[in-house]
């Protein structure tokens, strides 16, 4: 037997997965995730550290348009290594001291998990040790009410994540459960979907020849004109 150290390997999970239970402390009490949020769409995002400058400014924007997707159906729940109390003493320097793209008095109010242990990173591959053996590379997880993830998008820690795209791939996530159709590159609410692909040579015949209410650039490529009205309406609560 050699003296090599083991080494325990979890598997990150992928689109279709259910998401990983936890439980966890978090600035807003403890949180068992995601049986909690069954019924909603949820976001899990970490993030690398408390007190540094990129990090700040994702907070600043996540709870300054935390309301926007909580329209969209949307909780948030973002996650650090970092401990309880740092968190909570991040958050109020975050809404007494900092003025950022005219934003102040910011007000982070939805959970911070505390994970000094790192347990959760692990548990959903937010520790890549390219990066960081000791912080979280900022990960996000959309999950659906169901509790399946349906997107990941990961961000190196130099990198600032883009929140119009954040927002874009939720809604167009929605929009393709809704309606039953795909999202082409750039898509924005109002912009044509792509009609799922003909499963027959008759269906297709009939789209090639104007048949039905589509626009087809070829038998396999068949968009059709969604309004912005119907598309908002379907996925954005009243």
């Amino acid at each position: 037997m050699d003296n090599a150290t083991e080494t325990t390997v979890t598997a990150m999970p992928r689109i279709g997965d259910k998401a990983p239970s936890f439980t966890a402390v978090t600035t807003q009490g403890d949180i068992r995730f995601p049986e909690q949020y069954a019924g909603d769409w949820v976001i899990l995002f970490s993030h690398p550290a408390d007190f540094t400058p990129v990090c700040t400014s994702e907070f600043m924007i996540f709870a300054a348009r935390e309301e926007q997707f909580e329209k969209a159906g949307c909780k948030l729940v973002g996650l650090s290594v970092d401990g309880l109390y740092s968190h909570i003493a991040w958050l109020r320097t975050i809404k007494e001291k900092i003025d950022y793209k005219g934003m102040k008095n910011i007000e982070v109010k939805f959970p911070l998990i505390e994970d000094i242990t790192m347990n959760v990173a692990r548990l959903y591959g937010m520790i890549q040790p390219q990066e960081s053996a000791t912080k979280a590379v900022r990960a996000v997880f959309f999950i659906d009410p169901k509790g399946i993830i349906r997107a990941i998008i990961y961000y190196p820690l130099s990198l600032g994540r883009n929140f119009d795209e954040l927002y874009r791939v939720l809604i167009a996530l929605k929009t393709a459960d809704a309606f039953s159709v795909a999202t082409p590159a750039d898509w924005q609410p109002g912009d044509d979907v792509i009609v799922p692909p003909a499963g027959s040579c008759g269906v297709a015949q009939d789209r090639m020849e104007g048949k039905e209410d589509m626009t087809c650039h070829d038998w396999f490529f068949c968009t059709k004109k969604i309004d912005a009205d119907a598309v908002l309406g379907a996925v954005i609560k009243k």
